[in-house]
């Protein structure tokens, strides 16, 4: 571990420089330790009068944890031609049509995508989120109907730590990634 008031700490661990991302909490009893969804950081929780070199040594002796729960983070999947890349399931190939003008389609098990190499990634992105809009909304939909429960409003987000979630006047957020994940999986979060 390295770092001082200016620098930012860095915690080495098997390989990976993650930096520690230290905040304090008034309601806190003791020091917690989390590894960040994408695996890209460490968050330190600090009570107050817990010094920061205190905390430090916790996360150092704990290197071993954070690298078990690194090495069960899966590997990110880059939107880029040749890409491979579950939708509801089904794998599909990444191809970019360079003279397309239907701007992102399915066939065949290819996700093509026109327009320029810049835009590529955005545009994949764009497309699985409103692909997710309209899938999600039509499960959710179908499940509110089963049960006989109003639905209210459907959000769809870029959530970090949620598949979902419902409030008691029947709104529910999704996850666009929802829409990379199998089916049955789309269906369990939905009910």
């Amino acid at each position: 571990m390295t770092g001082d008031a200016k620098e930012p700490k860095v915690l080495s661990v098997s390989g990976v420089d993650l930096p520690v991302v230290i905040k304090r909490h008034a309601r806190a009893r003791r020091i917690t330790l989390r590894l960040d969804h994408s695996g890209e950081a460490v968050s330190l929780v600090l009570p107050y009068g817990v010094p920061e070199v205190e905390g430090l040594a916790f996360a150092e002796k704990q290197k071993n944890w954070i690298g078990t729960r690194l090495a069960r983070v899966p590997p990110r999947i880059p939107f880029i031609p040749g890409a491979r890349i579950p939708i509801l399931g089904r794998e599909h190939e990444i191809r970019h049509a360079v003279d397309g003008r239907r701007g992102v389609w399915r066939e065949d098990g290819v996700l093509w995508v026109s327009g320029r190499p810049e835009h590529f990634s955005r545009r994949v992105t764009d497309h699985l989120k409103q692909q997710a809009r309209h899938v999600i909304a039509e499960r959710a939909k179908e499940k509110a109907a089963a049960i006989n429960r109003r639905l209210g409003r459907i959000s769809i987000r870029d959530t970090k730590s949620r598949w979902g979630s419902c409030s008691p006047s029947g709104d529910v957020n999704f996850s666009w990634r929802l829409i990379l994940a199998p089916e049955s999986v789309l269906d369990y979060v939905g009910a």
